[in-house]
Parts: C-alpha cells; structure tokens; sequence
C-alpha cells in the first residue's frame, strides 16, 4: 500500500493513513485492483493509524476518523465474499524494562485503533511486522478485548542472523515468537516483510512456521523480492512469474494464507492468484 501510494503522489514521510479522508476514492481503487487481481484477503491502510505514529504527524485526534475509513475503503472493494484485515502495524518502541512503554499503555492504545477497525467494517486483526513477541501477545490480548470471537493473525518480520538463522529485530527465533502469540490466543501465526531476505528465506520460514505452529495456519507474505535502487527510487526485483513460484513453494510447504509485502503490485498478487487458486481446485 505504502508504494503504490507513492506511486500516486505520496512524499515519504507524510502519513499514508490520512489519505483515508484526504484522498479516499484513490485508496479504494487501490484495493479494487488487488482485489480484482484475484485477492480474497485486502489489508486495510492502517499500517501507521495507531495514535502513536498519528502523534508524529499531528494526527493522534483523527485516529477512530481515519482508521474507521480505511476499513470502510477496503470493505468496499472487498465486497461480500471478501475478507478485510485490520491492519495494525509496530508500534516503535519496546516493552518496559528494555524500553519506555508500558503493557497496559500499548494495549490501550491498540485496542482503540482495533476498536475504530472494526466500526468500520473489518472481519479480522492483522498485527503484521512485529518484532517483539512480548508486544504482539498485547496486540493480541487488545484484540481479544475488542472481540472475542474475531480472527487474530500475527505475523513477524525477520532477518539473517548469522549461520542461516532467522531473528526479528529483538532477536525472537521463530519458535518463540510463534508459541507466544498462540498461547495468547492467536488464530493465525507467520511471516511479512523482512530485512535482505529472498524468496528462498521465505519458503524457509514458512516450513519452519509450520512446523512450529502445531497445526494452525500459517500466513506467510513476502516482499517482491530483494529492494534495489533505480535512478534514485526503491525498486523490488522480483518478476510476477517469481512470485507465482514462491507462492507455490509455500503453499508446498503447508502455508495456508499467502500474499505479499513489499513491492508486491497487483501484477504480481494476480499470479500468485492463479497459482494458490489452482492448488485449491486440485485439493
């Protein structure tokens, strides 16, 4: 989401989320067209709505504003047979005694930010590029606390850590991050974004997930390959026939929900589309 608003005007650091009010039409035609490129799933344009990052842009008093719009745009597109996920995104800092917030602090704003999410119309939280298990179990207690019957997913980013090892950027390996979240009572555990990971390392984590998983799904969404710079802009490199084949890596591997992050336009999702729905049929 962030790119493809770029691509339509958005200067870098200004919030994206705004353009749910400022600019609402053009953010619903950008999940139209993930959605007809054959997405069942549309992540709302959330990533940055919680009154935290609001706050940077002088924001924090438009929070429910411009949350509830961002799932009313993708609940739009989505239509009835459609799925909206709440976006919530990190949230900058980590738990006391590491850092400077506190558990009761960040749940109360996550729940506000899920609260407004779901007003507008989403079917299920996603807490997406988490790094700190400790943080994304309060997102999912929030969560829990808004609905206890909406569809909880969490999904981790990571990094190379030496010797093929994968860690977020607090150093949770995937086991522990995965056992966390569902012992808190999370539905759906995985993977989004990461730091110079390819496609190989995705169909690696998601293997791994599974297996850690015990079971429950797994969702696994990865950037369009590695991030390179064309005349001054960051570009993904992957072609949408790779990401066809990632997408059928993963779902060889047992990945039950597959997507994408990071450069992943809608060329890409329509032929991962093709792939995931073929495997479907087959089943």
């Amino acid at each position: 989401m962030g790119m493809q608003l770029m691509e339509r005007g958005l200067p870098p650091e200004a919030s994206g989320v705004l353009w749910n009010a400022k600019r609402y039409e053009e953010v619903g035609s950008i999940h139209m067209a993930y959605r007809m490129a054959g997405c069942d799933l549309l992540t709302t344009n959330s990533y940055g709505g919680s009154e935290f990052e609001l706050s940077k842009h002088g924001l924090s008093d438009r929070m429910a504003e411009l949350n509830r719009a961002a799932a009313e745009a993708a609940r739009s597109a989505a239509g009835a047979d459609g799925w909206v996920l709440g976006d919530v995104g990190p949230f900058g800092d980590v738990l006391r005694p590491q850092g400077e917030l506190t558990a009761d602090e960040l749940r109360e704003v996550i729940e506000a930010q899920i609260d407004a999410l779901l007003d507008g119309g989403a079917d299920a939280v996603l807490l997406e590029t988490m790094s700190d298990p400790a943080a994304a179990v309060v997102g999912v207690e929030a969560a829990r606390n808004c609905s206890s019957e909406v569809l909880v997913i969490v999904s981790y980013a990571f990094e190379l850590s030496g010797a093929g090892g994968y860690r977020t950027m607090t150093g949770a390996s995937v086991e522990e991050g995965v056992k966390r979240v569902l012992d808190a009572g999370a539905d759906v555990v995985g993977a989004n974004c990461g730091m110079d990971l390819d496609l190989d390392d995705y169909a690696i984590l998601g293997r791994r997930f599974v297996a850690a998983a015990g079971g429950k799904p797994v969702i696994v969404q990865p950037n369009a390959g590695a991030r390179i710079q064309v005349n001054g802009k960051d570009v993904y490199d992957a072609s949408p026939e790779q990401m066809a084949e990632a997408a059928r890596r993963l779902l060889e591997e047992g990945v039950r929900i597959v997507g994408g992050c990071c450069g992943t336009t809608p060329e890409h999702l329509a032929a991962m589309s093709q792939v995931v729905r073929a495997a479907s049929s087959a089943a």
